[in-house]
This record gives C-alpha cells, sequence and structure tokens, in this order.
C-alpha cells in the first residue's frame, strides 16, 4: 500500500495535489510519502516480530536522501551502507553509529579509517585481502574492528543478472567451501573481533527459496565454525525483498519472509541483522513528469516526456518497468512508446505501453520510483539534477534542491594554458 491515489480526479500524495507541487517545484522532481515510508518500516519490523534479536539496517544506496533517513531513523532503524558517503548521510540524520554496516567489495584505507574513527558497529568484510587490511588499519589505530566475513553461498536469486550478487562469479563475498579458512586466519587477528558472518543475494527477489536455500546453508556454516572453536554471536542475512511493480505482482511479504526466516534460524543463537531498501522506500516514492509533446510514430505514438534516464536509470539499465499513469486521467487510453528527451535510443521506459491518454503539457508519474531513482542519477546531455520533495499529510518541503546544469558547469576549470 502506498499514499498516492486519485482524489477529485487528481492524483494526490497523501493530502497534496501533485500539480501544486508541479508548479511550486517544477518538473521532474522526485516526490515520496512520510506516511508510506513509515508504514513500510513498521510492516517490515512486524513480519519479523518472529525474530527476537535483530537489527534492521536500511540500505543507504537506495534512497540517500537525508529526509528519508532521518523518517526511517525515527523509525529505530540503522544503516547499510556501502561507502563512507553513505555513512555520513546515516550519521548525519542521526542514526547511532554501533547501528552502521559497512559492507561493499572496494572499502579503501581512507573509508576504513574513517568508518573506525565513528566507531560503526560492523564491517561485512568481503575478501580475506580486505580483511588483513581492515587488521592491520586497526592494529595501527589501536581499535578493535568488529566485523562479519560475506560468504558467497553460490545461489541464483533468480532476478537480473545485474542484481544478482550471491551466484559463484558474482563479484561479492567468499566463496562457501574457503570461509572456513579465510574466518580462521581473520579471526585471529587480535585487532579484529571476527564474531560471525553475512549474506546478500540479490535485489527484487520474487521468491524465497533462494533466499531460504542461502539461509540453509549459512547456517550450516556456522555450525561448522562453532565446531572449529568460533564464537558466532550475528548474521548478516541481508535484503533483497522485492515489491510489486506492475499490477499482478505479488512478491513475497514482510510477514511470510519473516516467517521463513524465525523458521530457519531458529536454533542459531544469533543476533540477526537485516538491509531492507527497495521493499521500504520502492512504492513511498513517485516520478513526477511533464508530457513536453506527443510525436507521431511508426506504429504508435511517442509520449515525450520531460523527464530522462539520467533521472531514472533503470529502465535503460536493466529495462526495468515502471507503472505510467496520468496525474489527471479522463478515462481515455492509447498504446504509445514512452520516451525522454536524451539523445539515446535507451532513453525509453516503455514501448507499446497501454496508458492514460496524453497532450502535451500534462503532467503524469513513474510510480514505485522511491528506491534507485535519484540516487542513481547523473547530469548526461548536461542535465542537472532533478528536486526531490518530501509530503506530510498536506504540506510538503524540498529536501533536495534542484541542481541546473548551470551550477554543474561552474565546478569546472579551464586551464591556463587553453585560455
Amino acid at each position: 500500500m502506498d499514499h498516492f491515489a486519485l482524489k477529485d480526479g487528481v492524483m494526490h500524495a497523501e493530502d497534496v495535489p501533485l500539480p501544486r507541487i508541479a508548479e511550486e517545484v517544477g518538473t521532474p522532481v522526485y516526490v515520496y510519502s512520510r506516511a508510506t515510508l513509515e508504514r513500510h518500516a513498521q510492516v517490515f519490523r512486524d513480519g519479523l516480530a518472529g525474530v527476537p534479536d535483530k537489527l534492521i539496517a536500511f540500505a543507504v544506496k537506495s534512497n540517500p536522501n537525508l529526509a528519508v533517513l532521518k523518517v526511517l531513523q525515527r523509525q529505530g532503524y540503522g544503516a547499510d551502507v556501502v561507502s563512507v558517503g553513505e555513512m555520513r548521510r546515516a550519521l548525519a540524520a542521526g542514526m547511532a553509529p554501533d547501528k552502521i554496516v559497512f559492507s561493499g567489495v572496494g572499502k579503501t584505507r581512507r573509508e576504513i579509517a574513517e568508518a573506525l574513527e565513528a566507531g560503526i558497529g560492523q564491517f561485512n568484510i568481503e575478501s580475506e585481502e580486505e580483511g588483513l587490511e581492515l587488521a592491520e588499519l586497526a592494529a595501527e589505530m589501536g581499535v578493535t574492528a568488529q566485523c562479519a566475513l560475506r560468504i558467497n553461498p553460490d545461489v541464483d536469486a533468480g532476478t537480473h543478472d545485474k542484481i544478482s550478487t550471491g551466484k559463484a562469479d558474482n563479484k561479492f563475498g567468499v566463496p562457501i567451501d574457503q570461509a572456513g579458512q579465510i574466518f580462521g586466519l581473520l579471526a585471529s587477528k587480535p585487532s579484529v573481533n571476527l564474531r560471525g558472518v553475512a549474506v546478500h543475494i540479490g535485489s527484487q527477489l520474487g521468491d524465497l527459496a533462494p533466499l531460504e536455500r542461502a539461509f540453509t546453508k549459512l547456517g550450516g556454516l556456522v555450525t561448522s565454525l562453532r565446531g572449529a572453536g568460533h564464537a558466532i554471536t550475528h548474521v548478516d542475512l541481508g535484503g533483497g525483498l522485492g515489491v510489486p511493480y506492475k499490477a499482478g505482482e505479488h512478491p513475497p511479504s514482510p510477514s511470510e519472509y519473516g516467517e521463513m526466516v524465525a523458521r530457519v534460524t531458529k536454533d542459531w543463537g544469533v543476533t540477526l541483522i537485516f538491509e531492507p531498501g527497495r521493499v521500504i522506500a520502492g512504492n513511498a516514492g513517485v516520478l513526477l513528469t511533464r508530457v513536453v509533446r506527443i510525436k507521431r510514430g511508426l506504429n504508435n505514438p511517442f509520449v515525450i516526456v520531460d523527464a530522462a534516464m539520467n533521472d531514472l536509470a533503470r529502465p535503460a539499465l536493466y529495462g526495468a518497468y515502471h507503472d505510467f499513469v496520468a496525474v489527471g486521467p479522463n478515462g481515455a487510453k492509447m498504446t504509445a512508446n514512452i520516451v525522454g528527451p536524451i539523445c539515446e535510443t535507451g532513453d525509453t521506459f516503455a514501448m507499446g505501453r497501454d496508458c492514460d491518454r496524453l497532450e502535451s503539457g500534462d503532467l503524469a508519474v513513474f510510480r514505485t520510483a522511491g528506491a534507485y531513482g535519484a540516487t542513481m542519477a547523473s547530469s548526461y546531455n548536461s542535465r542537472g539534477f532533478v528536486a526531490e520533495v518530501l509530503v506530510d499529510g498536506d504540506k510538503f518541503a524540498v529536501v533536495a534542491d534542484r541542481i541546473e546544469a548551470g551550477a554543474i558547469m561552474d565546478a569546472e576549470r579551464v586551464p591556463e594554458w587553453l585560455a
């Protein structure tokens, strides 16, 4: 459920009509609903009621906006981060350092040092080499790093190849058949408290079976590591639950996921860490856009909108589907190609899509754009970055300014020898 619905024939975000936002802020613009964020955060937490000891760390990469993070911090969430920039955002939003988990395969020495200084709750070590470097830096700084070893369970998540992370040929984690040896080596370092293991097999998962296979493998590893004398107190189960992008899709609910997790992990005796992202933020946001013009096409007309692949990259990157609807539908329908203004054929949101009939100047939204939307934007074609808005009941605030192309150009320099 989200809080984007028609009222008196016009789409609202909670109690704010979207045309008001378009008039005051301009288009394209991302619009987030506080009520939806809070509801999803609560539903996910309630789904894990059967898990007695847990930390829920929002995947900041899915939506790093400070206002969004603040909403989730007030819900008691921590943060799963993959860069120092994301860590700084989590801290700025008030998230406690001990609720921050640092994942990612390419942590630099500078990033590791800053995270150690901040006293974050856990590093998810992605390789033997990273673990040794972390142990060396922690020893130099006179601190003990709290860590888990990320395992690659060689489980196909059944999702898009670009967002699958748990197969043997993916770059993430250490092979499960080498985990015992690597764990023993890193656990011997006095500056590292290797307290557990971590796994994450992919994003936008529509089936719990791959997750259960991965978790079952992980449980076997926990038993083996304990048998070797290691104390395992924490297990990070990652994230990845999918959301419905179109009618008829029914990904597993948080309650179904929570029941499976409670069943599989009931004898582990650990603190479980979860990293939800899309399932919290995806349906809490839309990308509001305006039709530039309608162009005749060979088979279907082209609906050219002012949003583009630099604003919402998922369709160009993954062939991803986003529902496209009019803000003020009149009941008429059309079949059209939905495209943006960028000089790339890839700047196409949909081909042959059945949608509301639109004319030049009409407003429309791409739904389910609250995750992996603004955060993946670029300035390609010398376009600026779109604004972001958070709605709260009958009021809204701009929570990220529109950055015009000229401001980006102002940060560039022509060297004297070219002047």
